[in-house]
């Protein structure tokens, strides 16, 4: 039986979104129902403050942000309520260690101007940046790396094929200042293409979930998360209610989380039907599977 949910917790890309990145009706229409039933959403993604905005806008109902992998959290209308910044000397340190990923490598700031994502030599004319980069290079500024590093990040982002960056991550995990920061790794091994974030220590989905439920006063058993990659594992550990998309990694999948079909046919809002709104909410309704 589902438990009593009062917060939902949705990753966006792999989950929220389809495979082509559109918002289905099915989602948007359950998360309205979510609202409406007065269970608070948390849209909690790796992606940065720019880049979600437009999803949030595009649901139409009061959704707090979780940004950068747990950086920032912000509520429905802007207001930045919990930060968690990485010391700019670590930030330097770890751009010391990593001089061979210069090319694919930005610092991320929480600003609400066009400087957000800060690069030096990232190269755009990889066939998985390019349309990041058209889509939004208004939020990105080129400067040299440690110029940008007056004041602290809140996130270093590498980004780069699958291999070079699971190598990467063990090269940071295995620092001896691996103690000062937390590495996430989100993988799309279809595309060749993975992210590693490197946030402050103990900043990720999971630990800023856990921290965004007590400022609501939600236990954590009233928490509900969805999700279908690496860097959402923590979050689904911490929640009462955990549920992984049929489209997820096969690492999360052999988790043993209850699966629910593929965001290509409406299940999250399977998810959130069968498993967040009360039993009245769905009388009347057919689940897509």
């Amino acid at each position: 039986m589902p438990n009593h949910v009062r917060l939902l917790a949705l990753d966006i890309d792999g989950t929220l979104l389809d495979s082509r990145g559109r918002l289905p009706e099915a989602h948007r229409d359950a998360v309205a129902e979510a609202v409406g039933a007065g269970i608070a959403v948390v849209l909690a993604t790796g992606r940065a403050l720019h880049f979600t905005r437009p999803v949030a806008s595009a649901l139409a109902v009061p959704v707090a942000l979780m940004v950068n992998n747990g950086a920032v959290v912000r509520t429905a209308d802007g207001h930045a309520v919990l930060r968690s910044s990485l010391p700019r000397e670590v930030a330097r340190a770890i751009l010391s260690e990593t001089e061979a990923f210069a090319d694919s490598v930005a610092l991320v700031f929480d600003r609400d101007d066009d400087r957000q994502v800060v690069y030096e030599a990232m190269n755009w004319s990889h066939p998985n940046r390019a349309g990041y980069y058209r889509a939004n290079r208004a939020f990105l500024a080129q400067a040299p790396l440690e110029a940008a590093l007056a004041e602290d990040p809140i996130q270093v982002m590498f980004n780069g094929s699958v291999e070079p960056m699971r190598q990467l991550a063990a090269t940071l995990r295995g620092l001896a200042m691996a103690s000062r920061f937390t590495v996430a790794i989100t993988e799309y091994e279809a595309r060749d293409f993975a992210l590693v974030d490197v946030n402050a220590f103990a900043c990720s989905k999971g630990a800023t979930l856990a921290r965004w439920a007590s400022h609501l006063g939600v236990p954590r058993e009233d928490v509900m998360a969805v999700g279908d990659n690496l860097n959402d594992l923590d979050m689904l550990e911490f929640a009462g209610t955990a549920l992984v998309m049929g489209n997820a990694v096969d690492a999360l999948k052999r988790q043993g989380f209850p699966l629910v079909p593929s965001h290509d046919d409406d299940g999250l809002a399977v998810a959130i039907r069968r498993y967040a709104l009360p039993p009245q909410a769905e009388l009347g309704r057919v689940d897509p599977a």
